[in-house]
């Protein structure tokens, strides 16, 4: 039995308190859409709130059933990480006051430098720009013109 599995009695301790808050962030969520006077507005944070709280108990269950030794902090960089929540953090920031598209850019330059373990050369720059906006302005025509959903 290695020192990770004796600690925590072979549970992913990361795990199941990453899944707990996403229960909880959940529960905040379908308690806030009861304030949503335009019932429209409530249909997709709903579905969004039953379904991550849905996940999160199978990944404790599953956690449950068959634990991993590791305790789910794995090892890696932590500078990836922590700009990852930064960024999202900038970007819920950033919304209610630079709009949609330049909080959504934010989010995906931040995402893309912590996700991307290559090195950058200027055609990878350009293709995921590219890409970048495509699927920004994609998601930008979904939610505004197909789906009516208004967006700051």
């Amino acid at each position: 039995m290695t020192e990770t599995s004796s600690r925590s009695g072979g549970k992913d301790i990361g795990t199941l308190i990453v899944a707990s808050l996403f229960i909880g962030l959940g529960l905040i969520t379908l308690h806030d859409v009861t304030t949503y006077s335009d019932s429209d507005s409530v249909v997709f944070p709903t579905f969004v709130a039953y379904a991550l709280i849905f996940c999160s108990v199978l990944v404790i269950i599953a956690s449950w059933l068959r634990p991993s030794q590791d305790n789910g902090f794995g090892s890696g960089d932590w500078w990836r990480r922590l700009l990852l929540v930064a960024t999202m953090l900038v970007a819920c920031a950033i919304m209610p006051v630079g709009g949609f598209l330049p909080a959504t850019a934010i989010a995906f330059a931040g995402g893309l430098i912590a996700a991307r373990h290559e090195g950058w050369d200027a055609r990878s720059a350009v293709v995921f720009a590219a890409s970048g906006i495509a699927i920004m302005a994609g998601f930008y025509a979904l939610f505004r013109f197909a789906l009516g959903v208004p967006l700051p």
